[in-house]
């Protein structure tokens, strides 16, 4: 899931990505263009019945990402703004920041 709150400004924007807590066992990483792929760079925390990460992004953009489940399997949020072939054969889910 995806919630997006502008600053004030809206020079940036909080960006929040949750999965259900089912989806894993031990942790999520949330990897993407925003942090160059970097598999252990953004650990999502469990809280009550999901696992969570708030991200702070530049608005007029949109970002590829997935979720690394366990370190094992790749999985794409569910509502995510688009869905965009990748060079694996597979689809990256696309968060979209307007202005």
């Amino acid at each position: 899931m995806l919630e997006r709150t502008f600053t004030p400004k809206r020079t940036v924007c909080k960006v929040t990505f949750s999965v259900p807590s089912e989806w894993a066992g031990s942790e999520v990483s949330l990897v993407g263009d925003f942090n160059d792929w970097d598999q252990s760079a953004d650990k999502l925390k469990k809280k009550k019945d999901k696992w969570e990460i708030t991200k702070r992004l530049k608005p007029e953009n949109e970002y590829r990402f997935k979720y690394l489940v366990d370190g094992e399997e790749w999985k794409n949020d569910d509502s995510a703004d688009a869905y965009i072939p990748n060079d694996f054969g597979t689809e990256d889910s696309v968060v979209e920041i307007g202005k």
